[in-house]
């Protein structure tokens, strides 16, 4: 307890505090802009840090990259447009909110599930970092390979009624993720002869054209603002404070996807986009009212804002105990490790326990000035939306292209933006499921590779292992349990319109 008091003061001394004050404002502009990315600003501040006690350079790091995610949803919320490719789902339901005059409901319940989220992640990092050890020894490639397969299964979630084209959207993110060198052999496969698709298709161009691009050329086309007119003569954003209430009314499925968050933070290689759809599928297939998800549910903007910064807190765990980081800002993340002078593992849980309890107190300090930040600027930032479309798209357009551009700093990634601008608005126009194509196109390099360890480490004794089947058994129930949902439903409507049938309708 002393060393948790002693670290809050070491935070908020004034040298401290200001850095991290300045790391949270370039945070803040970094997510509010499609496509630089958190790790991308943390790889350009690292040199920064060099003459920093360690405390300071994490203030100043870790309050940077832990707000982007929060930023991130307001322009995803309000444009349509991923501030960051981990606040893809936020579009699904936060958007078409916008569309139908409540952004501020929608911001405000984001903003305050990012905030519950992020307390959540540093609380059990707090807490877990000394006991997580056997747990995260206890997995390996197959439990790992096991977890990416659990996570494809909710394409039958995203997919909703149109489960067939769920599953084609997800074959075509499949093939996707397969473009690039071979991660085993060193073949390229299916590049064309073209050196920029030697290492893949970049995420960020994919999300920025998906959702971003189709949704600006979808306003483009109707030639009207984003927000209602009825809306638009209001002249006032209303509902921050019902979002924020939303929250506590949802506490229990805010609560659920930030551990969804925690868990699969914990995990390396699967990222914070993976987690997002997961918790958002979770919250789809839990919800009392699954058919208003992708029509601006509230339960769904909840379950996207809550799981985005609670990963965060996940994500330190093995790259504080063990020193493994679970993505790519927590590899540039153990850099400053060197930088500072220390060395992850048991020194963390011991003689440097100030530092790691200092970046507890920087998690949750950031969100909450941030957040405090963005509830002030909502309805400058809300009126935006009701701006005429022909005033509105040309800003939006150069968005988007410096977006996708400063992920690679490449022009082929504009045309990658602009290829998948196209798919998205024929998704759109034809009623197809955008999310299973992103979900399986991020995880299939992830399956492939701990798919490959599986069978070199096991062959095929792997799939008798207990975690293995655990998880197997998992994934079955996910899969299937809509559909017993439903055939229960059915089963207790004894005739349409009848009071038995209305009650029984609620239940399901």
């Amino acid at each position: 307890m002393d060393i948790l008091i002693g670290s809050l003061f070491a935070v908020l001394e004034p040298s401290t505090f200001g850095l991290m004050l300045v790391g949270i404002a370039i945070g803040f502009v970094v997510g509010i802009l499609p496509g630089l990315g958190g790790a991308v600003t943390l790889a350009l501040m690292l040199p920064f840090t060099y003459s920093m006690s360690p405390v300071t350079a994490f203030a100043f790091l870790l309050g940077m990259h832990s707000v982007t995610a929060t930023t991130g949803d307001i322009t995803s919320v309000l444009f349509g447009i991923p501030g960051e490719a981990t606040t893809a789902a936020t579009v699904f339901d936060g958007y078409p909110m916008t569309r139908r005059g409540e952004a501020g409901r929608a911001l405000g319940a984001v903003l305050f599930s990012s905030l519950v989220g992020a307390v959540f992640g540093a609380f059990v990092l707090a807490i877990s970092v000394p006991v997580i050890r056997p747990i995260v020894l206890a997995f390996g490639p197959p439990e790992f390979f096991m977890l990416t397969v659990l996570g494809l299964s909710f394409v039958i979630s995203l997919a909703r009624r149109n489960v067939l084209k769920g599953f084609i959207m997800a074959g075509l993110g499949f093939f996707l993720a397969m473009v690039g060198l071979d991660p085993q052999a060193g073949i390229p496969r299916y590049t064309f002869g073209q050196l920029y698709l030697w290492e893949g298709i970049n995420l960020v161009p994919v999300v920025v054209g998906l959702f971003g691009m189709a949704e600006v050329l979808q306003l483009m086309m109707t030639k009207s603002s984003i927000a209602s007119a009825e809306q638009r003569s209001v002249g006032r954003i209303t509902g921050v404070m019902q979002g924020v209430r939303d929250t506590f009314t949802h506490w229990w499925l805010t609560l659920r996807c930030s551990a969804i968050g925690v868990a699969i933070g914990l995990i390396p290689g699967m990222g914070g986009a993976v987690s997002q759809f997961i918790a958002y599928a979770h919250a789809q297939q839990t919800s009392r009212h699954p058919e208003e998800f992708g029509k601006g549910s509230i339960e769904g903007v909840l379950a996207a804002g809550s799981v985005n910064n609670a990963k965060e807190g996940g994500a330190l765990i093995p790259t504080l105990a063990f020193g493994i980081p679970a993505g790519t800002a927590m590899a540039i993340l153990l850099s400053a490790f060197l930088v500072t002078g220390l060395v992850p593992g048991p020194d963390m849980l011991g003689k440097n326990l100030n530092v790691t309890y200092a970046m507890v107190w920087t998690i949750v300090i950031a969100n909450v000035i941030t957040v405090a930040v963005s509830f002030l600027f909502l309805q400058q930032l809300a009126r935006i939306t009701f701006v005429k479309g022909s005033l509105l798209v040309p800003f939006l357009l150069v968005l988007l292209a410096l977006g996708a551009y400063t992920a690679n700093n490449s022009f082929a990634d504009i045309l990658v933006m602009l290829v998948f601008g196209a798919i998205g608005v024929g998704a759109i126009r034809f009623n197809w499921p955008r999310a299973p194509l992103l979900l399986a196109m991020v995880l299939g390099d992830t399956t492939e590779r701990y798919l490959f360890l599986s069978y070199s480490l096991f062959q095929w004794s792997w799939v008798t292992r207990p975690l293995v089947l655990l998880l197997a058994v998992v994934t079955l129930l996910g899969v299937f349990w809509p559909l017993i949902a439903r055939l229960r439903a059915g089963r207790g409507q004894p005739g349409r319109g009848s009071a038995p049938s209305v009650r029984a309708a609620r239940v399901g």
